[in-house]
């Protein structure tokens, strides 16, 4: 489960790296600093 402080000590690494939830909501953490909620979702068993 993803927690305001998880969030936010969220440091930038070499490269891309993901902090998920149980449901799909994963925040996206990039090299540069930027951090970037995405949705992972499927319809009819397709992403």
């Amino acid at each position: 489960m993803l927690s305001d402080t998880r969030i936010k000590k969220a440091a930038p690494g070499e490269r891309d790296y993901k902090l998920a939830d149980e449901r799909g909501l994963h925040l996206l953490v990039r090299p540069s600093g930027g951090k970037l909620w995405r949705l992972k979702y499927r319809i009819a068993g397709k992403e």
